[in-house]
């Protein structure tokens, strides 16, 4: 296998990635739902009857599957680091959806990010 990622392996390992952001925005929908003031249990009972929980943990069983099949021809090396797209996109979604703050320091490790990725793309 060549050194670099094809372009098709880079857009697969990108919507892996973009996937993992969906569930994190469901994620969080599901944990805006939780009653505040119960306890675990109360908590644990209304966390399994969330449709945005179970949407959420029906989208990473889904995303497993894919991660699978995509290793089947792309070395685990060169496609982990792709994961942390998910990590630079995540905060900028939830900045928009839910209106979470963004510091400088936080979107200067986005830039950090971005510019490994373009690395090991390459």
């Amino acid at each position: 296998m060549k050194d670099g990622l094809s372009a098709f392996q880079i857009l697969l390992l990108a919507g892996y990635a973009l996937g993992m952001v969906g569930g994190q925005m469901l994620f969080k929908l599901a944990a805006l739902r939780l009653p505040a003031e119960a306890g675990v249990a109360t908590r644990l009972a209304s966390l399994v009857q969330n449709g945005w929980f179970v949407a959420a943990v029906l989208l990473y069983g889904v995303l497993s599957v894919f991660w699978v099949w995509v290793l089947t021809f792309t070395p685990l090396s060169r496609a982990y680091p792709f994961v942390a797209l998910a990590f630079a996109v995540t905060p900028l979604v939830a900045a928009l959806a839910f209106s979470e703050p963004l510091s400088l320091r936080l979107v200067l490790g986005i830039l950090v990010i971005a510019g490994g990725l373009v690395l090991v793309a390459g």
